[in-house]
């Protein structure tokens, strides 16, 4: 059984983990971390790789991914939209997608844990995976499971080969691996799932 955590619109690499896994569940016990895909995505922007960050309400000292709260006080949702559309609304897909994701940035939530959640579930369903939400009680360092929760890294290089498809921008500026499941999405549409399930992990 593999253990998952929960990312904000995760990266290519860790849908093809998921797409071939056997059994899985997601972590649901862990600390939050800074600087990672928890807060962050990257998407395919005009000049290249573009970082969607999440602001979080900052705190001193270790705290509860479950309870890391978001900082709604500047109007970051309606940004990451408006990045997302000027990347993406050229692409083969995006208006195909584009009623099923944009009323995740509509409204508010105040949890960073369940807005995440609630984008896995969106991406989930346009992909059209049944992925059951089955979560750990209680945190350990040392799982059972096969550990995937540093896996996808996103200060480090991809740890797998990508077979190049066609971005929006690639012409331009050559092909950008493993971004934001949304690129493969808005990209490749219904072929994405099995782009994911040939990608050698």
């Amino acid at each position: 059984m593999d253990l998952f955590p929960i990312h904000y619109f995760p990266s290519i690499e860790y849908y093809a983990h998921l797409v071939q896994s056997e059994s899985y569940i997601f972590e649901g016990e862990d600390n939050f971390r800074k600087q990672t895909y928890r807060n962050r995505a990257y998407i395919y922007g005009a000049n290249g790789k573009l970082a969607l960050n999440i602001p979080i309400q900052h705190k001193n000292g270790s705290r509860s991914y479950k309870d890391t709260q978001l900082a709604n006080e500047t109007d970051w949702q309606l940004n990451h939209l408006k990045s997302l559309k000027t990347a993406y609304q050229s692409s083969p897909y995006f208006e195909y997608y584009e009623d099923k994701f944009t009323p995740l940035f509509k409204e508010k939530e105040q949890l960073l844990f369940d807005f995440n959640l609630k984008c896995f579930q969106v991406v989930n369903q346009l992909l059209k995976l049944e992925v059951e939400l089955q979560f750990t009680e209680e945190y350990f360092k040392e799982p059972q499971q096969n550990d995937l929760r540093s896996t996808f890294d996103a200060k480090a290089e991809k740890s797998i080969e990508l077979e190049p498809y066609i971005q929006v921008f690639s012409p331009k500026l050559g092909f950008i691996p493993n971004l934001s499941i949304l690129d493969l999405l808005f990209n490749e549409g219904p072929h994405a799932v099995e782009y994911l399930k040939n990608i050698k992990i």
